[in-house]
């Protein structure tokens, strides 16, 4: 089993790491049975939270403007994970936004994972949800908030825990399948860099939403060439030049 390692979880504004953003960061930082170090944080995307994401999470627009900035917040939280495993609930969900992130910033990120919910596959009924929720219910952990970063990354610890207990009781699983079932995996992500939109077409977008009156909201620093080149193109076939 591993021994040290960081549990993370974040809060995102959808399910894209293309075109959606990381608005919370909770990561827990583990030896042995003991919590040694947290990092949580709101981050500043410059983005707007959707609705159904405030409703879920409960985080708004506020609390993301007051957040730590972007690029500042993910190079701290790189910096805590480095060289640690990861554990986490459906993992490679989070970790494609953050690998998205390096990549468009030319910075190299490789990581390990033990990921809670496919050892609750191996580990648990076939008819027993796996979400988050269920096995919070399924292990009797009590939920703080849910959706919300650092108490999710609490639970998930608490579920590893748990299942790691689980797996250490079953008679059937002998200690080479204990091995495998809890060594760390890769977390693979595929992507390419996205360049963010030139001065030149951000200057003609505003001309042209001006021009045409066009008042739907737009991210403009997240806003990538090709969004942009997209946007434009949309326009254009709705209005004309």
């Amino acid at each position: 089993m591993i021994q040290e390692y960081v549990v993370l979880d974040l809060e995102m504004t959808g399910l894209s790491p293309k075109t959606d953003q990381i608005i919370e960061i909770g990561a827990i930082k583990v030896c042995g049975e003991q919590i040694v170090d947290i990092f949580a944080c709101m981050v500043n995307s410059h983005c707007s939270v959707p609705k159904r994401i405030m409703e879920l999470t409960g985080i708004t627009d506020e609390m993301v403007k007051s957040g730590i900035e972007r690029e500042e917040a993910l190079i701290q939280l790189l910096d805590f994970i480095n060289g640690y495993t990861l554990v986490g609930q459906n993992l490679n969900f989070d970790y494609g936004f953050l690998k998205q992130w390096a990549i468009n910033h030319k910075i190299p990120l490789e990581a390990k994972a033990c990921d809670t919910l496919k050892i609750a596959r191996i580990l648990l009924p076939a008819e027993q949800s796996k979400r988050l929720s269920s096995l919070c219910e399924y292990f009797g952990i009590e939920r703080q908030r849910e959706h919300r970063a650092l108490d999710d990354a609490m639970e998930t610890w608490k579920v590893y825990g748990n299942l790691v207990e689980l797996a250490k009781s079953k008679k059937d699983i002998d200690d080479r399948q204990l091995e495998e079932i809890f060594s760390p995996k890769p977390l693979i992500y595929q992507a390419k860099r996205q360049t963010p939109a030139t001065a030149h077409q951000l200057q003609r977008l505003k001309e042209y939403r001006e021009k045409h009156q066009i008042t739907e909201p737009v991210e403009w620093e997240n806003l990538t060439r090709s969004e942009a080149s997209r946007m434009m193109d949309k326009y254009v076939l709705k209005y004309g030049r």
